[in-house]
């Protein structure tokens, strides 16, 4: 596939985020009439690997509306985020100042984020949670963090794992909501096109733009895209958590996140790496 064909198809997801903008912010799964807690978005062993960010700049590639960005400037960092939605990035200044947060958000496609940023160069970038699979290619996202990377610099990559992409429920009526490998765990070759009216939050339906392109990404795509790039692989970590209930027979645990019953899987992985 092209760089061009690339280019539309990124440009048709942008102008799908436009219109899932102000669905989300209504949504009870964001919660942004309620009290705002960032927090709630990580896990504990994230900020483990962070570590300590008070004067640190930390940038948070496709942020959307900022909600986990917010954590960042809490923690005394000066935070930055980046999405390729200009309606996400309204969003987010609206809700930091609300929340009376000093955030900086650009918008910006992350292939173009080292001119967005004007060459500035970061102690943290931190991305994920549903976020490369709408990268066409890791090896020039990769080759983009290395640039946006201070020497030392660190990248956490928190997001969902292959495995979770690969599970589906069955598909048939009455069923007990057991959950099958439905889909290719390794991925498939090219684009997956969606033309959805609804989005993975509650709310009414997306007005307008609803076609969308998705590319799958196994874990060894990331590592091997970072280290061609030149970074160290530092950890990975794999959690049988997420912070939501992504199918209905998922049950609480004590971090107040979500995990589904025996037999448990890796629903999520961090991978954090050193320029």
């Amino acid at each position: 596939m092209t760089t061009d064909e690339h280019a539309r198809m990124m440009r048709a997801n942008e102008a799908n985020w436009d219109a899932r903008t102000p669905v989300h912010l209504a949504s009870r799964f964001y919660g942004l009439s309620e009290n705002l807690d960032p927090s709630r978005w990580f896990a504990s062993w994230e900020w483990e690997d962070l570590g300590e960010l008070t004067d640190r700049d930390v940038l948070h590639l496709q942020c959307h509306l900022g909600t986990e960005t917010l954590a960042f400037a809490q923690r005394g960092a000066r935070a930055v985020g980046l999405d390729i939605s200009e309606a996400s990035v309204t969003a987010a200044r609206d809700i930091a100042a609300k929340a009376g947060l000093d955030v900086t958000y650009v918008r910006a496609n992350v292939y173009d984020a080292v001119e967005a940023l004007e060459q500035r160069r970061f102690d943290v970038v931190y991305t994920g949670k549903g976020a490369l699979c709408y990268l066409p290619d890791l090896e020039r996202w990769a080759e983009t963090i290395a640039q946006l990377l201070l020497p030392g610099g660190l990248l956490f990559v928190v997001e969902f794992h292959p495995l979770l992409n690969s599970l589906g429920p069955k598909p048939a009526p009455g069923d007990t909501g057991e959950l099958l490998l439905r889909h290719d765990y390794l991925g498939t070759r090219g684009a997956v096109h969606r033309d959805a009216t609804f989005t993975y939050t509650d709310g009414p339906a997306v007005a307008g733009a609803t076609e969308s392109f998705e590319w799958m990404h196994g874990m060894d795509e990331a590592v091997n895209a970072l280290i061609g790039a030149g970074l160290t692989i530092r950890r990975l970590r794999e959690s049988d958590e997420l912070p939501w209930p992504r199918w209905p027979r998922m049950e609480r645990t004590e971090s107040g996140w979500w995990r589904l019953p025996e037999p448990r899987v890796p629903l999520l992985y961090g991978l954090l790496a050193s320029r």
